[in-house]
């Protein structure tokens, strides 16, 4: 399929399990070998060839806008989107703030997700289908993992307490336009429920994976990537920047 003109970044929350690195900045402006978290998605977005990006902002969104206005990323266009109630809600409704903005192709990823540019190539090379949710596999699985239960190429099921898995979500998702329909259309839906303010989004993918069988899966085994949750992620993240400095990406 055509590289998607765009991505959709979620960095509304401020990440308080990172305190105090994040008392006064959301986690995607933590830095790491001189870039911010924020900087290095985007520099690899912009590297596979997406042509705009739009970050949404919550906690200490002017530190985000400080940072967007300047950088210098060529081919890049990116645009920041404020939710005023970012400290109400869970990520759920930051997509629905964000609605309309999930038109045609697009990428969807949290903010604090680390990924070499070759993963968001292979995301934009998977097979087509209308929602695409990339997986990494590894020996054992803890309870923070955003876990995920395959069958061949489909997804069956996601979530940090489901039962049977044998993948994880690294937090970085493909949709075409019916995909991209279809998800918005489910997001609304749940948001009109008692529980909607405090789910996160990849509990509609869930829903649509079993209600619809359209969600694939598609495997970065073997590459690069991390998140920034807690301060033990720290000296893994920061070798990983090291390691894309030293070779140049």
């Amino acid at each position: 399929m055509a590289t998607p003109a765009k991505a959709i970044i979620l960095s509304a929350g401020q990440g308080k399990r990172l305190s105090p690195l994040t008392d006064t900045r959301p986690k995607c402006m933590v830095e790491l070998s001189g870039r911010t978290v924020l900087h290095w998605q985007l520099k690899h977005l912009a590297e596979a060839g997406v042509a705009e990006a739009v970050v949404v902002t919550g906690f200490a969104a002017d530190t985000v806008e400080q940072e967007v206005a300047g950088l210098d990323l060529p081919g890049l266009t990116v645009r920041t989107l404020f939710n005023p109630f970012y400290a109400l809600t869970d990520n759920l409704a930051t997509c629905w703030l964000a609605r309309g903005e999930m038109r045609g192709d697009f990428l969807l990823l949290n903010g604090d997700t680390m990924f070499a540019t070759d993963i968001a190539r292979r995301l934009i090379a998977a097979p087509p289908a209308p929602i695409t949710v990339t997986i990494d596999r590894k020996p054992g699985y803890d309870a923070d993992d955003m876990k995920v239960l395959t069958e061949g190429l489909k997804l069956r099921a996601i979530g940090k307490t489901i039962e049977h898995y044998d993948a994880e979500s690294i937090g970085f998702l493909r949709f075409d336009p019916e995909g991209a329909t279809l998800f918005t259309r489910i997001v609304e839906q749940a948001l009109r429920t008692p529980e909607g303010l405090k789910r996160w989004y990849l509990s509609v993918i869930n829903q649509i994976a079993q209600d619809h069988d359209v969600v694939a899966t598609h495997s970065i085994e073997g590459l690069r990537w991390a998140e920034m949750d807690f301060p033990e992620d720290l000296p893994g993240n920061r070798a990983l920047a090291a390691a894309w400095v030293a070779a140049g990406e």
